[in-house]
């Protein structure tokens, strides 16, 4: 059973956890999803039910913003801890390298993520890059078809959000992966086009900090956190 958040559901898994259950969807051709929501998401959810239903059918909804653990310990439904996104995708790229599996970037930029491939490559030689397509695109068709001749078994998706949790429910029937995973701005991270808060931003859970000094125009992103946390102490106080 899930961990409800203002009406989204959490798998409560570790790190480990949820990648050792990713690892045994790769082989199953199942085109299965995951989403990791942070607040910004959870209050998309609640005004649009198209958002919702496609986080509600991912395989893993995994809890990838330090509000989200807030607002679950406030309501008195503790989760296990944070699940970044991105953290995620390059723990699962490490034990697919050792394996030798496919992964495919979609998203970003025009170039990025082939820049992301050959560092991922690099850093984890036995991984297999399948291909890459870039987020500027406008015949859904021709995606579905590069990704389909590329067979990988590991699909990320980089594009805004709720677009790419749209997008892989939308097309996930028609994909023949064996997971795909929501990552928004990872491969723009494994390009090296944009910073990740250093190892100390993130263990003080301060990420989103670093993020809105490197990007001051993320606070209109940013001042959905308040809002959140006051929705989650408004249901704590009505007892639901």
């Amino acid at each position: 059973m899930r961990t409800d958040v203002l009406g989204v559901g959490f798998d409560d898994l570790t790190m480990d956890e949820a990648v050792t259950l990713a690892e045994k969807h790769l082989s199953g051709r199942q085109a299965v999803y995951v989403v990791t929501p942070n607040p910004e998401i959870v209050q998309m959810c609640r005004k649009d039910g198209a958002v919702k239903d496609a986080v509600s059918n991912a395989a893993f909804v995994l809890p990838d913003g330090i509000g989200i653990i807030y607002g679950a310990r406030i309501l008195g439904r503790p989760l296990k801890g944070r699940v970044p996104g991105t953290d995620f995708a390059e723990k699962l790229m490490e034990q697919m390298a050792q394996t030798g599996k496919s992964v495919f970037l979609f998203g970003a930029k025009p170039g990025v993520a082939d820049m992301a491939a050959q560092n991922l490559k690099i850093k984890y030689p036995g991984l297999l890059i399948a291909g890459t397509a870039n987020g500027y695109f406008k015949d859904d068709s021709l995606i579905v078809e590069a990704i389909n001749a590329a067979n990988p078994d590991f699909l990320i998706v980089g594009l805004s959000v709720p677009k790419q949790e749209l997008w892989m429910a939308s097309h996930r029937g028609r994909l023949n992966v064996g997971l795909m995973g929501g990552f928004g701005g990872s491969i723009d991270i494994f390009a090296g086009t944009v910073e990740r808060a250093p190892l100390g931003w993130q263990k003080a859970n301060l990420e989103w900090l670093f993020r809105l000094l490197k990007e001051p125009k993320r606070i209109k992103r940013q001042i959905k956190l308040p809002l959140f946390i006051f929705a989650v102490l408004g249901q704590r106080i009505r007892g639901k």
